[in-house]
């Protein structure tokens, strides 16, 4: 194998941690602290879309979004998601990571802004053009998942590889709790140049006209920090493992990395050329030989993604409903439209804070270290464990003594998801997959991610829709009850676990001894403890 190891990839994985590292994780960082806001920021808008569009004169409750209209303006984003994955992941493979990069990060900007523009005679067309945009937003996101991912493995050494993707990724908490702030800021700030009462059977009473300016603020907002980073990303060049193992332009790729490392490497054409020209490095994604190599191992990168956004989108869309069930956020009567704003931030804002944000950066600071499998593992198996200690006495959570014990409790399923699955689930099929099929193979698995996402927002979300009258009275959408949905969540999270036994453990190695793609002639591979290992 040493034989056939290009000087510029043993360069990148045996490099120190420097400035341009660093560089890297900010400027593709902050696409995902964009993705992050541009997504769940809509879960703490809803309920103002509701009394603003929806909400009936004379009524003895605050208007909510319709169950179809919710389901689709919380789940059309992630249907473009995962659309953009798809096709974005594919167009990395063919033209290059860097030469998409922009794209994504230019439909973002612009789909984010029309969002907050969205127009209609009535509340239909608001609804209708507001999803059309969320749609093309998504597809942009969702490009941003296999080309960071992509980008940042292929930069980074062998040795901290794990936690520069994981910190790639940890920038969604900061999205998810920058979105809750500058809700309240938002929110506060026009509740106190706007004052009005709480609800009463007049929906007037609880709105001032210029209500309708803040959920459009607040989403508009997600723009800024993807145009602050735009003029960054276009200025990275080429990752050296597409330039020399899918371009096979070994000069261009030892130019590149010489500039990034600031070290002297040799062109080593030759040796590309022999690399590349092997059979078994020439295997397509739907050929026998990928799926001898890697076909469990993308069986277990989809359906670990897929049963994880089940629980972790379900979780972020439907807090607002579980904080008002047991109580914490008033009913939805004794609040103004933006005095409910507000509060359904905060609450969503501390989880945020005490529990997402913290999770992230523990996988960051233990991945390369613990592992990416042990870590997945035992997230997987906490939140099993506080989803059922949540679930299965939940009448003694509901009570009003115990109700600050259910949220740290509730804090915590999503600490272990960000400390586990949700962090590594990203990580993983960027270091697993051949060069050539990287971007695709990360593609495919978040999109196996975001379908298991709307089926939370369309599926989960829409079956949760209550009908019973005092529910409803309380501001508790979920028909099936928080037991159940908790139950059910527990049980998708235990499945999980299982399916974490098909994903290989890449710490400490090579993306090139992942994927075989360095292998000499004849040299064999064998599977076994769930690990692809050379013999």
């Amino acid at each position: 194998m040493a034989g056939d190891r290009l000087e510029v990839l043993n360069a990148l994985d045996v490099a120190k941690t420097q400035w341009y590292h660093f560089t890297a994780i900010v400027v593709a960082g902050m696409g995902f602290f964009t993705d992050a806001y541009d997504l769940f920021c809509i879960s703490l808008v809803t309920k103002l879309l509701g009394r603003l569009y929806y909400t009936v004169p004379n009524a003895t409750n605050p208007g909510t979004l319709p169950p179809n209209v919710s389901a689709a303006v919380n789940g059309v984003a992630f249907c473009g998601t995962l659309s953009g994955q798809l096709f974005f992941g594919w167009l990395g493979d063919k033209m290059g990571r860097k030469s998409v990069y922009g794209m994504t990060l230019m439909l973002m900007v612009v789909c984010s802004l029309a969002s907050g523009l969205s127009f209609g005679h009535e509340a239909k067309g608001v609804m209708a053009t507001l999803c059309f945009f969320r749609f093309w937003l998504g597809f942009g996101i969702g490009g941003d998942y296999p080309l960071s991912a992509t980008i940042m493995s292929e930069y980074a050494n062998k040795k901290t590889r794990g936690a520069f993707i994981a910190a790639v990724f940890a920038m969604q908490g900061f999205g998810n709790l920058t979105g809750g702030i500058f809700s309240i800021i938002v929110s506060a700030a026009f509740k106190a140049r706007y004052p009005a009462p709480a609800y009463d059977v007049n929906a007037a009473a609880s709105l001032v006209p210029q209500a309708d300016y803040v959920w459009r603020i607040i989403l508009m907002f997600g723009s800024l920090p993807a145009i602050l980073t735009y003029y960054w990303r276009m200025k990275m060049p080429e990752t050296a493992r597409y330039t020399a193992l899918v371009a096979k332009n070994a000069k261009q790729a030892a130019t590149d990395m010489a500039k990034v490392l600031q070290v002297e490497l040799v062109d080593e054409q030759e040796k590309v050329d022999k690399i590349t020209s092997k059979s078994s490095n020439e295997f397509g994604l739907f050929s026998r030989e990928f799926l001898k190599r890697h076909g469990l191992h993308l069986l277990g990168t989809t359906t670990t993604w897929f049963l994880l956004d089940i629980t972790f989108y379900s979780q972020n869309l439907f807090q607002k409903d579980i904080f008002s069930s047991i109580g914490w956020l008033p009913k939805a009567k004794t609040m103004s439209a933006l005095e409910e704003v507000f509060k359904v931030a905060r609450a969503q804002t501390l989880i945020a804070l005490c529990g997402t944000v913290p999770g992230y950066w523990f996988t960051v600071a233990f991945i390369d270290t613990v592992g990416r499998f042990a870590i997945q593992l035992m997230g997987f198996f906490m939140m099993t464990v506080f989803m059922f200690a949540l679930a299965i006495p939940y009448n003694h959570w509901t009570k009003h003594e115990n109700r600050i014990g259910f949220i740290i409790m509730y804090g915590l399923t999503f600490f272990f998801a960000n400390f586990g699955p949700n962090a590594t689930t990203f990580v993983v099929p960027a270091e697993i997959f051949p060069a050539r099929l990287r971007s695709t193979c990360h593609g495919i698995s978040a999109a196996a991610g975001k379908a298991g996402a709307i089926v939370g927002a369309f599926g989960f979300l829409y079956l949760a829709q209550s009908k019973n009258p005092s529910e409803v009275d309380a501001g508790y959408s979920t028909g099936i009850g928080v037991r159940d949905s908790l139950m059910i969540l527990g049980g998708i999270c235990a499945l999980g676990f299982f399916f974490t036994f098909l994903v290989p453990e890449s710490k400490g190695r090579s993306l090139e001894e992942m994927s075989g793609e360095n292998e000499e002639d004849g040299e064999e591979t064998e599977q076994y403890d769930n690990r692809t290992v050379p013999v």
